[in-house]
């Protein structure tokens, strides 16, 4: 059992020095903003369906 403590020591050593090597990386740029949206069509369809589906299921539920 001692070891296993041994030899987890450098593994773990390793994975913190490979973490304090990945936050010294290059920065993320900031993406642009999405553009906004000019169509709320499929939105609108999509919350229909939503709709519709939760009656179905209140139908089936209420029948059985």
């Amino acid at each position: 059992m001692n070891s296993m403590k041994l030899a987890a020591l450098p593994i773990i050593g390793f994975m913190l020095l490979a973490l304090l090597q990945l936050s010294h990386g290059q920065g993320i740029a900031p993406s642009p903003a999405p553009p906004s949206p000019s169509n709320y069509g499929t939105a609108l369809d999509q919350g229909i369906a939503y709709v519709l589906l939760l009656v179905a299921l209140a139908i089936t539920y209420l029948i059985h």
